[in-house]
């Protein structure tokens, strides 16, 4: 059995335009929602899966970030700083490399998380890894079980789990923003600022991208409006039955 990855990459660096006027004076990820900051509800959920270390990429307000993770606990918390030039998503983790390691490791999104309703999400997406066909595997949502999305859905998904680009069919699922990552992925990958998507078509392409339906209530905040959606949505999913 693959051991659980104990390490994770958490992509904080981003302007978060859309959140504005409220971006204007902190960044996104230090955005509260039902008391507790995006940024948290991400570690706090890599922290209860067993990670150890979790790399968070900062670039917009990068001291309020540093600031915010010294009090943390668990994980640890190592800063990679793009405050000079912001890096993309998959710049962000090109540059992570080297404190990420050679295992596979999780990857999140700092501006999305999720109430679990049983086993950990996280922890299932781990037992659903395999490298040996596996170089990335994506958290997948339904359009149900999601608040705060405004667009259509990502993938569709094979009965072995194995994704295509859905192009926005209504059976398809959504990236709900954590996923398990082969490093091997990235050998040879250019320094410079790119996306994380370009890496999902070449998974694709070579019949290397699964995912796994998440359990539970998916949430996204992209803008201002979108916080009292989300603090109901947290309050309804925690009073639902498990």
């Amino acid at each position: 059995m693959t051991a659980r990855p104990d390490t994770a990459i958490v992509l904080a660096a981003g302007l978060g335009k859309r959140m504005r006027p409220i971006t204007d004076t902190i960044p996104k990820p230090l955005v509260t929602i039902a008391g507790k900051t995006l940024l948290d509800w991400g570690l706090d959920s890599l922290a209860a899966a067993g990670v150890v270390k979790a790399v968070v990429n900062v670039h917009y307000f990068p001291e309020q970030i540093v600031a915010h993770v010294a009090a943390r606990r668990a994980p640890r918390i190592i800063i990679s700083d793009e405050s000079e030039r912001l890096l993309d998503s998959a710049g962000g983790i090109v540059k992570a490399l080297p404190e990420l390691g050679g295992e596979p490791f999780y990857l999140l999104n700092a501006d999305t998380f999720w109430i679990d309703h049983g086993p950990l999400n996280l922890g299932r997406l781990a037992l659903a890894w395999d490298a040996a066909k596996m170089d990335i595997l994506l958290m997948l949502a339904d359009l149900h079980q999601a608040t705060g999305h405004c667009g259509g859905t990502d993938f569709l998904v094979a009965p072995d789990g194995a994704l295509r680009r859905s192009k926005g069919d209504p059976a398809g699922l959504i990236y709900a923003g954590a996923a398990i990552i082969h490093p091997r992925l990235f050998k040879d990958a250019p320094t410079e600022p790119h996306s994380l998507n370009a890496y999902f078509d070449k998974a694709i392409a070579a019949d290397r991208l699964f995912g796994m339906p998440m359990h539970g209530h998916w949430i996204t905040v992209g803008t201002p409006d979108a916080i009292p959606l989300a603090e109901a949505a947290v309050a309804d999913a925690l009073t639902e039955p498990q």
